[in-house]
């Protein structure tokens, strides 16, 4: 029991006490209240119905915290109606229960600013912004929408690779419009599914998306479903652009193919110089004894058309031998500035005036100014010859020729670009058209020796050689040649 001292000193406290505090009946009744003196209204407080007194209203408030407790028999806070945080406090009302035995015998209702909910609320705050500007600054573009498509989210990334604002993207698109036909409902059924990540996750899902001019570009897509009470409310993706990391790829692919095609030529070198000069010996003995017994023998007509026919396939078979020694042979070159406009120039007045270019139409589109690049006169005219060559057979002799060259800058190179309109290069043989003794033409029209031997003196100066069909018609050979230095001025090569 206190002594009448304690209960004078708590009852000093109360009315010292600078927020209200109430105490209530069952049914809302006032039943004391300490109400500091300048918000005490005219009438009595005592006996009336707090929702009547504090809110002129005829029925207990709707966020009641007294109402709150007398459902769960539990203290409950409750923030004040319309109130809002100043200077980083939140006011709210506390109440709580006055037991007698197992009655409850009144209410205590007190109200008071939270320090420590503005500070929440602060710190919620600066969280959520944090984590806005980390979403909004990633390296990967960052998509998020509700459960209708509606976006809500779209980074700086997401901007630069698909070409909407971050205003059209709220304002005038839905996340259905940057997947390509029904894109954006395989997506879901992946989330709803267990087999990729988890139910609501979906990791590393290769796939297509739309930019804003239509073009489609590969990604790989993390995305999940965001939760709220085992409801679906949102998704959020990050997308990552693909498109270098698989020119990267198809680079390193070139690479190695004109590693394996290089590994090729020195095996083929060493192989085929010896083997040249063993067939050149009998080949010189059927030739001769050929040519004797046409000389010293009357035959008959059939016997000598034989011999004729003798004689042109060991010439052909000669030929072939000549140009594999051409192939194979390693002769010291040298090495100084030349002009490719004037080389190509030259390489044409030789070939314009034959018969196969009667019917072929000439285009030339010479880059003025191109830097010199350090190469071998004979052999940069062989190549030249063979490339420009190989196209006019291709049209046989009738359709156009196009000729372009141009400065790479960035690497700088010397690019020459030999177009023709002939029907083309098929699919299967593109990646073999360098590869010794590979032709598509006719039995007896090629050796499949003359691109390879091209494609073995651009690679000796350094260069890179390669092939590709027209979308029109036709195919293009791209030749690359590093431009000279002065330290490249008249030097010999192996």
């Amino acid at each position: 029991m206190r002594t009448k001292k304690e209960i004078e000193y708590l009852l000093k406290a109360i009315d010292a006490f600078q927020r209200r505090l109430i105490v209530l009946s069952p049914d809302y009744e006032i039943l004391a209240a300490n109400i500091p003196i300048d918000e005490l209204p005219d009438m009595e407080t005592k006996g009336n119905f707090c929702y009547q007194y504090f809110y002129d209203r005829s029925s207990p408030c709707e966020n009641c915290a007294v109402m709150a407790v007398k459902e769960t028999l539990s203290p409950s806070l409750c923030p004040k109606p319309g109130s809002y945080i100043i200077g980083g406090h939140m006011p709210c009302f506390y109440a709580y229960p006055i037991v007698n035995g197992d009655r409850v015998e009144a209410y205590v209702s007190m109200d008071f600013q939270l320090p420590s909910v503005g500070m929440l609320e602060e710190k919620l705050r600066h969280t959520n912004s944090l984590l806005e500007n980390l979403l909004l600054s990633a390296v990967d573009c960052v998509i998020a929408a509700d459960m209708k498509g509606s976006i809500f989210l779209f980074n700086a990334s997401a901007e630069n690779v698909f070409g909407h604002s971050k205003e059209e993207a709220k304002n005038s698109i839905n996340v259905r419009d940057i997947y390509p036909g029904d894109g954006a409902r395989q997506v879901m059924k992946l989330l709803r599914s267990d087999d990729f990540g988890g139910k609501g996750r979906l990791t590393t899902y290769r796939t297509n998306a739309l930019t804003k001019s239509g073009e489609e570009i590969p990604i790989s897509l993390n995305a999940s479903v965001v939760y709220e009470e085992g409801k679906e409310v949102a998704t959020v993706g990050f997308f990552h652009d693909l498109r270098d990391r698989l020119r990267i790829q198809k680079e390193l692919e070139d690479t190695q193919v004109q590693l394996l095609q290089a590994e090729k030529m020195a095996s083929l070198g060493k192989l085929a110089a010896g083997v040249a000069h063993q067939i050149n010996n009998p080949l010189g003995g059927i030739t001769l004894f050929a040519k004797l017994m046409l000389e010293e023998y009357t035959l008959e007509k059939g016997a000598e058309e034989d011999l004729h026919r003798i004689l042109r396939d060991a010439e052909r078979a000669r030929n072939t031998v000549k140009e594999l020694l051409e192939f194979t042979r390693q002769t010291r070159h040298l090495m100084q500035p030349n002009n490719i406009n004037e080389a190509l120039t030259r390489t044409l007045f030789l070939l314009e005036n034959q018969t196969l270019f009667q019917n072929i139409k000439l285009q030339k589109e010479f880059q003025p100014d191109l830097p010199p690049v350090s190469s071998d006169a004979q052999q940069l005219y062989h190549l030249m010859m063979n490339i420009i060559l190989n196209a006019a057979q291709a049209m046989d002799g009738n359709g156009i020729l196009h000729i372009k060259t141009h400065y790479l800058e960035k690497q700088d190179r010397v690019c020459i670009v030999i177009s023709d309109t002939g029907p083309g290069i098929p699919e299967k043989a593109l990646p073999h058209i360098f590869e010794p003794f590979f032709t598509t033409k006719d039995e007896g029209k090629g050796t499949g020796l003359g691109l390879s031997l091209a494609y073995n003196i651009v690679e000796s100066h350094g260069g890179r050689m390669s092939a590709k069909n027209n979308p029109e018609k036709g195919a293009s050979f791209i030749i690359e040649l590093p431009s000279a230095t002065n330290s490249q001025k008249g030097d010999e090569r192996e």
